[in-house]
């Protein structure tokens, strides 16, 4: 079972089915038994610090990735059962202004975008990453 967990201000309205949808759906394609992912929508003012705490950028991102342990090493197949078979991948943290602006920079929809977003993310959490710009 892949729980996703939604946290956000109520005045960023996103489809969470759709989200969940995504995200599980992506889970399930690579891992097996009980998975634990949450994602976190805030503001700019929000993503400023985290991206400044976290990065040394200091300026609003659109997306960060917290992994519960480090992937940074890992390559896929390397994720080791968890002593009670339920693993927590990670946070995920979209800034919703940030989805906004690149949704219309991409023509598509808000809720396409953070979906876009938050599977960028669940990425880093299973280990793939890119490099650093």
């Amino acid at each position: 079972m892949v729980t996703i967990h939604i946290q956000t201000a109520s005045h960023y309205p996103i489809n969470r089915k759709q989200l969940t949808d995504a995200l599980q759906k992506r889970v399930m394609e690579e891992l097996t038994g009980d998975v634990e992912v949450s994602v976190v929508i805030v503001g700019d003012r929000r993503m400023r610090d985290l991206n400044n705490t976290y990065r040394g950028k200091d300026y609003p991102t659109d997306v960060l990735s917290f992994p519960q342990e480090d992937t940074s090493q890992r390559t896929k197949g390397q994720f080791i059962s968890a002593p009670d078979e339920y693993m927590i991948l990670g946070d995920i943290v979209i800034s919703y202004p940030q989805a906004v602006i690149e949704a219309g920079e991409e023509n598509t929809l808000v809720d396409d975008m953070i979906v876009f977003l938050a599977l960028h993310g669940l990425e880093h959490l299973l280990g793939h990453h890119h490099p650093e710009e």
